[in-house]
This record gives C-alpha cells, structure tokens and sequence, in this order.
C-alpha cells in the first residue's frame, strides 16, 4: 500500500541546496501530490511559472512538482482549471483510503493548515518530513526584510526530547563565539 508523507518547510525564508535537494529526491519516490484548494491556487501556477522558465533557480524542482499528477480536494470548486490536476470531493478518509490503495509510488501532501489538519486528525499521514531550515536570504519577508546581508547559521547543539521535540541551536556563522 502507498505511504501518505506531509513535508513541511519551516524556514526564515527560502532553502539552501542541500535541503532543494533532499526535497527533489523525495519527490523521485512519489507519483501523486496532495493539495487542499487553499493551497492549490498559488501552488499550482507558481510553479507551473517556474517549470516554464529553465533559467529560473528553482526550474528542477518547479518541473519535478508540475508534471507530477496532482489531486486537489474541494467541495467547493466547480471546474477544474489546472492541467494535470484532478479535482476530488467528499469524504477525505475514503478518499484518500482509495489513493493509497492504488498501484503506484507514495502520495506527498504540501502546506495548507486546515487540509492538514484534517489529514492528521483522521490518522492519515503515515510519514512526517518536518525541514527546519534556518537560512535566511535577504527578502521581502517580514522576518528578513530588513537583512542587508545573508544570514547564514552553524548549528552547534541538537537534542531530541522524548515527546518528539527537537531543540536546534544555532551560531550566527561569522560569529567569534
């Protein structure tokens, strides 16, 4: 049976190489991505623009999520406008019980915290791929907006605590400390 795995990006703002690379060889193992409508409408064309663009940084993973088939569940969208996009609606845990069950590789659901939610809390997900990224490229986020320069981290303490937390500490890299 077909493993449903959430991936969950937490990031000051963007990635670096190795986690863009961790994210496409994940993508390598799945042949359907999950999206709630929520999320779907900016996911879906961002990186169909991405995938049109070969020059874009971002273009191999931008191809990887646009020709991989995706299924968006809605009870409330009425036409489908996405390409290779099937639009679902109904009882999320049958629906997904008849995903999982179908030939092919594991499923992989993206963002959306009220879709999420509903997956989690019906016992869904079967794998949890949380990526903090602490890396934080001078943008237009609010957390990061005013950076002049990159902000980059060395990590010099990790410890896990038996509720599944994990505790990350990390040095600014130019520091002295």
């Amino acid at each position: 049976m077909r493993k449903l795995k959430l991936e969950m990006h937490i990031s000051l703002s963007g990635w670096d190489d190795q986690v863009m690379n961790f994210t496409i060889e994940n993508l390598k193992n799945v042949d359907c991505i999950l999206l709630g409508r929520k999320t779907a409408k900016d996911f879906i064309p961002h990186w169909a623009g991405v995938a049109n663009n070969p020059k874009a940084a971002d273009y191999k993973i931008g191809k990887l999520l646009t020709d991989i088939p995706k299924v968006v569940f809605s009870n409330k969208l009425k036409a489908n406008k996405w390409d290779n996009t099937t639009i679902v609606k109904g009882d999320i845990t049958e629906q997904i019980k008849i995903l999982k069950k179908k030939k092919g590789k594991d499923i992989i659901v993206y963002g959306g915290y009220s879709f999420v939610s509903s997956l989690i809390q019906h016992g869904l997900i079967d794998e949890y791929y949380i990526l903090l990224n602490p890396l934080s490229v001078n943008s237009e986020h609010p957390i990061v907006k005013e950076l002049k320069n990159d902000l980059r981290l060395t990590l010099i303490k990790c410890k896990s605590f038996e509720c599944g937390t994990v505790l990350l500490c990390y040095n600014p890299k130019n520091s002295n400390n």
